[in-house]
């Protein structure tokens, strides 16, 4: 049966190594964007809640590292199962953060925050993360390790807000942090489904134009 011209685009290795490169430059951005944060964390909360400041450069870190997988699997079980952890974890907290950061922004526009062009620049991206997790989610191998990227992603939640953690929302949202927070974890559990509903059900997906040498 002859390959779709969707799939055939996205597994192409040139636009995955293009994916790759734009996600890699944005999860140091993502990084970057965090620093003040991070900075203010670091100097007022214990060390070991430092990781659990930056959601969406982790996300896109972790769906940066699937793809690299993707061109590159590893062999062995081990490699298989840190393979498929990141894969789960990348599609999860891809969906979930990509809808988080788009619907923040509107909901303080909403309510009267000025929207900028960085905001703008921020729903470009963060829509981007979604919609590629979720294509890409049709090529990974993921689903035994989704109980771990939900655990993995309620856990964040958890300590997210009630060590206050979180990540910093517009002033006009402050007064709406329990909504924020209940909305956050019902993502969780929604990009969770998301994730085993677009999730691949026959196996891994090789990129096409690989070297046909080693084939078996």
């Amino acid at each position: 049966m002859p390959v779709h011209w969707f799939e055939r685009l996205f597994r192409h290795r040139g636009v995955m190594w293009l994916l790759f490169i734009v996600n890699f430059l944005g999860t140091i951005y993502g990084y970057i964007w965090y620093g003040n944060q991070l900075e203010f964390t670091a100097d007022n909360y214990p060390a070991w809640l430092l990781p659990f400041v930056p959601d969406s450069p982790t996300a896109s870190l972790f769906f940066t590292l699937a793809l690299l997988l993707l061109l590159y699997p590893p062999k062995g079980i081990k490699g298989t199962l840190v393979r498929e952890l990141i894969e789960a974890l990348a599609v999860v907290t891809s969906v979930k953060y990509g809808i988080w950061a788009v619907s923040i922004i509107f909901a303080g526009g909403y309510q009267g925050d000025t929207v900028s062009w960085k905001d703008w620049m921020l729903v470009v991206s963060h829509t981007g993360m979604a919609v590629e997790a979720l294509i890409y989610a049709r090529f990974f191998s993921f689903r035994r390790m989704l109980p771990l990227a939900l655990f993995w992603a309620f856990a964040n939640d958890m300590v997210d807000y009630s060590k206050g953690v979180y990540p910093w929302l517009p002033d006009v949202l402050e007064d709406n942090v329990n909504e924020v927070q209940y909305f956050t974890m019902g993502l969780t559990f929604f990009s969770t489904a998301a994730a085993w509903l677009f999730g691949g059900r026959s196996g891994r997906t090789e990129p096409l134009d690989r070297p046909a040498v080693g084939r078996r």
